[in-house]
Formats: structure tokens, C-alpha cells, sequence
């Protein structure tokens, strides 16, 4: 009985070997490519962070941070940006040199900050707000993030012209050998590289907006650099 079921086992395993020596590979010749495609747009999401402060007036003391908030805001307002495009940051109190204070026997006082952040659509709209700052409010302001507002859809569009421009480099390449491109037989993605640049950035106690090399002019100053995005795909075509 034992030597009939390890003839059996025999006889099993030998089969399967068979079949397996017996599987045929549909795809016996492949080629293999990356296509690439890319873009730049120029943003239409500008995210600006304004930094307020109060300060000391000659003859008037301290500027509240009411006032100063309150003076911001209708400025903003009188460009026609709207509410919902601006929302606070973050809030802030400091004492200016404080134990300096304390040494001469001076009153200590508490300073408060604000820090706004306005989403624009255009640089010229920022060119606006900043000439209309006030200076000794105004501790800093700066671009902290750019996007476009069809970003999504310019991410897909790539990947697609990705496909197809591995599919063109197979084509030429297959031919080159006399070969003919078949079915796809496997479709990756690369990591994605997009460049969305941080562009203005206007200190304390400065008239000046400067830009990162490499802007486009624009009738309005400087214009924003453009993001630039390129996707690449790794794809596998079967040969016939």
C-alpha cells in the first residue's frame, strides 16, 4: 500500500513538472521604454502671508493691533480681494527687549502681531495690496505657497501624454528592428516632479518686491516664475 501511494506521489509531481515545462509565455519578446511629457503654467493660487505689528507713533504712542488689523483689512478689501480668500495665521505678543526694559526701570510693554494669509490669483493684485502697506505695521510679507487651480487636471493630461509618448518611442524603436509593436504589457509610474517656486518676498522696513531669477516680465512688474511639471512613465509592449 505505501510503495502504491509513493508511486502516485511520483507520478503527481512528475506531471505538474510537466505542465509547468509545458506553460507557454504569451509575451516572448518585449520592448521596453519611458515616456516623459511636461509643462509650466504660470499660478493662479498665490498664498501670501502678511505679518502685522503694533508699534510706537511719535506723538500718538502705541498703535493698537485693532487699527492696525482693522486699517489691513479694508485695504485688502479696497482691491477687491474677498473674505473668504483671507484667514489668519496665526496671532503673536512679545516684549521689545525686555530685560533691557526692566534694567532701566521703563514700563514693560506687551507688542501684539497678527499674521494674515490672502490667496491671490494674480502678482498684479499683490503689487496692489503692497503699495498700499503700512510700513511700520508691516514686519514682513512673503509668498508661501504657489498652485494653479487646474492642477489635478494638468496632472492627468501628463500622464497621459506620457503613455503615448512611450508608446511613439516603442514604435520607432520596434521598427528599427524590423519589429511591430503589440498590446501593452505593463504601465508604471515614476515619482512625479513638479517645481512650484516661492517668488516674492518683501522685509521689514522695504518699498521693494523682489523676484527669484529667471521671472517673466509682465505689464505689471515682475510676474511670478512658472511651475513647471513633468511626469514619466515606464511601460512594457509586447513585440509581434
Amino acid at each position: 500500500m505505501k510503495r502504491i501511494m509513493a508511486i502516485s506521489a511520483i507520478m503527481i509531481t512528475t506531471m505538474g513538472a510537466f505542465a509547468q515545462s509545458n506553460t507557454v509565455n504569451p509575451f516572448p519578446k518585449t520592448i521596453t521604454v519611458t515616456g516623459s511629457a511636461e509643462i509650466e503654467v504660470v499660478p493662479d493660487e498665490i498664498y501670501v502671508q502678511v505679518d502685522l505689528k503694533e508699534y510706537e507713533k511719535k506723538g500718538q504712542g502705541k498703535i493698537d493691533l485693532e487699527k492696525i488689523k482693522a486699517d489691513f483689512l479694508q485695504k485688502v478689501k479696497k482691491i477687491g480681494i474677498p473674505d473668504s480668500a483671507v484667514t489668519i495665521a496665526s496671532y503673536d505678543g512679545y516684549t521689545d527687549y525686555y530685560w533691557i526694559r526692566r534694567k532701566k526701570q521703563k514700563k514693560d510693554e506687551l507688542y501684539a502681531s497678527i499674521a494674515y494669509q490672502i490667496k491671490f490669483s494674480s502678482s498684479s493684485k499683490i503689487d496692489e495690496l503692497v503699495n498700499l502697506l503700512d510700513d511700520e505695521a508691516t514686519n514682513n510679507f512673503q509668498v508661501v505657497k504657489t498652485s494653479h487651480s487646474k492642477l489635478q487636471e494638468f496632472r492627468k493630461q501628463l500622464k497621459i501624454n506620457a503613455v503615448k509618448a512611450a508608446k511613439e518611442k516603442a514604435t520607432y524603436l520596434a521598427a528599427a528592428v524590423d519589429e511591430t509593436v503589440g498590446a501593452a504589457v505593463s504601465i508604471s509610474e515614476m515619482p512625479e516632479n513638479i517645481f512650484q517656486p516661492y517668488q516674492y518676498k518683501l522685509g521689514a522696513q522695504s518699498n521693494a518686491l523682489y523676484a527669484m531669477d529667471g521671472a517673466a516680465p509682465s505689464a505689471t512688474g515682475v510676474e511670478f516664475k512658472k511651475i513647471k511639471m513633468r511626469f514619466e512613465i515606464n511601460a512594457v509592449f509586447a513585440l509581434k
